[in-house]
C-alpha cells in the first residue's frame, strides 16, 4: 500500500498530476480542493494517498490533508459510490461542508455536486451519518479536565461524540465530574 508520496511536481492536468519521486513518475488523481493547493511545476510536493487495485487498473488518489483522505475512504465504502464519485464530492465541497451537510442531513447541498442526484445524495447522508459530521469538522475542545472526563463517560454510556459535545456546551466551566454527568444526562434526556 502506498500511503504518502513526496517528490517534485512534474505535470498538472486536472484532476491528474504526475509526481517525480527520485526518477519514478507516479500518476495521481486529486480532488480540485487539493489541486488548487499544489505548488508550481518543478517544486516539491507531498500528498497522502489512497491506492486502489482493480482488475483492470491500479490507481493512486492523492490528498493534501488527512481529513480529505478520511472522507474519501468513508465515501468509497458506500455501495454504488466509486472513487470517481468520491473525488467529485470532494471537488464540489470541502470536508467541513460535507460534514455539516451530513450533520444537518441536507441533501440539497450534495445535489449541487455534479454527478450526484437526489437518491444518491440521500443514500450518502444515510450512510455517512455518525461517520462524518462533528468528527471531521472542527471539533470543540472540552473546556477543562472535568469536561474531558464527562465527555468520556457519556461516550462510554453509548452517546456519540456529537451528542456528548452538545451536552458539554450547556455545562458551566467549573462543574465537577459527578454533577456534570448528571446535568449532561438530564440535557440529553430532553
Amino acid at each position: 500500500m502506498i500511503g504518502r508520496l513526496a517528490g517534485l511536481l512534474a505535470e498538472k492536468s486536472p484532476p491528474h498530476i504526475l509526481i517525480d519521486c527520485h526518477g519514478v513518475g507516479y500518476e495521481v488523481d486529486v480532488p480540485m480542493s487539493t489541486f488548487y493547493q499544489l505548488p508550481q511545476l518543478g517544486e516539491k510536493v507531498t500528498l497522502l494517498t489512497h491506492f486502489v487495485v482493480r482488475e483492470d487498473a491500479q490507481i493512486l488518489y492523492g490528498f493534501a490533508t488527512a481529513p480529505e483522505r478520511d472522507a474519501f475512504r468513508e465515501l468509497v465504502k458506500i455501495s454504488g459510490v466509486g472513487p470517481r464519485t468520491a473525488l467529485s464530492v470532494l471537488s464540489g465541497m470541502s470536508v467541513t461542508e460535507l460534514a455539516q451537510a451530513v450533520t444537518a442531513q441536507e441533501s440539497g447541498r450534495l445535489v449541487k455536486v455534479p454527478g450526484i442526484g437526489k437518491k444518491t445524495a440521500e443514500r450518502l447522508l444515510l450512510e455517512l451519518k455518525g461517520k462524518l459530521g462533528a468528527d471531521l469538522g472542527a471539533p470543540a475542545a472540552p473546556a477543562s479536565d472535568s469536561h474531558v472526563d464527562i465527555q468520556q463517560a457519556l461516550i462510554a454510556l453509548g452517546y456519540n461524540d456529537r451528542e456528548a459535545t452538545a451536552a458539554l456546551k450547556a455545562l458551566p466551566a467549573s462543574v465537577g465530574v459527578a454533577e456534570g454527568i448528571k446535568l449532561a444526562l438530564k440535557a440529553l434526556a430532553k
